[in-house]
């Protein structure tokens, strides 16, 4: 019998999203075959001393933490030095795409169409006419390091921008401004190392209660619809894939990536962002992605555990 690997779950963290990553460490733990693994979890925020101890004990690392000091480069960055494989995007990888205005700049070199958008200063909370007048209303005001749409607002004139400004503000240093793109959101996940396979796509349609897709929406039980596989034109479909491809590879990931993309009604897409680290519930938008696919929760596990160790 071959001797099972020894996996260590890292959730937790100290991050705004931090009962995210727990719930998700909950579906990880249920779906992962203990005949196959002997699985070990840790919190960074109080067992990264522990983690260290460990590490020759170690074959490989599972990240199941979303936002800053988890999905930005230095948990990774922390694991290299230990010599312990982890599934997903290295350091260089997970930094670029954990900044917002790093990523569209390497989508907008890759070809990828982006929204227009503006670096806020701090002075544009108390006069923000001048963004309000490049950019046109309604806009979406963002702090570029935070998932989850944490401190993001959409805003419809002057005197909410200035708030939104502040708001973003509370949550970073720096803060993107873009304009709002209306039409219907789709999803893409990308798995593999070199040879990349695009997932089917997911449409996300935010409940009547909510003008676009934030923590509240992302995250309370039956808020949102979601549509796997999307039900959506051929030529979209094809579209889309080839850009979450291409946003995988302008942002040097591995393993796996889901990029959040709108298209309007003129059949143009935009690029939004790319997650390293998705969610992972069963019921989340990658899991829901590679279930069509072929692959349900426990494979899908499997799958990227591989990728990280090859």
């Amino acid at each position: 019998m071959s001797k099972k690997i020894q996996l260590a779950l890292l959730a937790g963290g100290k991050s705004g999203e931090r009962e995210v990553s727990l719930a998700g460490a909950k579906g990880v733990m249920q779906a992962l075959d203990t005949e196959k693994y002997d699985v070990f979890q840790y919190d960074p925020a109080t067992d990264l001393g522990k983690l260290a101890r460990d590490a020759d004990k170690l074959d490989v690392a599972f990240i199941l933490l979303h936002g800053l000091f988890g999905e930005d480069g230095t948990m990774q960055g922390m694991l290299d030095l230990l010599g312990v494989p982890y599934q997903g995007a290295g350091v260089l990888g997970s930094a670029m795409a954990m900044d917002k205005d790093v990523a569209k700049k390497q989508y907008v070199s890759a070809g990828l169409p982006v929204a227009a958008y503006h670096m806020a200063s701090r002075g544009d909370i108390g006069n923000p006419r001048g963004i309000g007048e490049k950019l046109g209303f309604p806009l979406v005001v963002k702090p570029i390091r935070q998932g989850s749409s944490l401190g993001m607002s959409l805003v419809h004139n002057v005197e909410e921008l200035g708030a939104g400004i502040e708001l973003a503000f509370t949550y970073d240093s720096e803060v993107m401004v873009e304009q709002f793109i209306k039409g219907r959101e789709i999803t893409v996940g990308v798995l593999g190392n070199a040879d990349l396979v695009p997932l089917p796509l997911v449409e996300v349609i935010p409940g009547e209660a909510f003008s676009f897709f934030d923590y509240t929406a992302k995250y309370t039980p039956g808020a949102t619809t979601e549509i796997c596989p999307a039900q959506v034109p051929q030529e979209i479909w094809e579209k889309a894939q080839e850009y979450g491809v291409r946003a995988h590879r302008a942002l040097k990931l591995r393993g796996y990536s889901r990029t959040d993309m709108i298209f309007n009604e003129a059949g143009e897409i935009f690029v939004i962002e790319t997650n390293t680290i998705p969610g992972m519930t069963p019921t989340s938008l990658l899991p829901q992605a590679a279930r069509a696919h072929g692959l349900d929760f426990s494979a899908l596990l499997d799958r990227l555990i591989a990728l990280a160790m090859e």
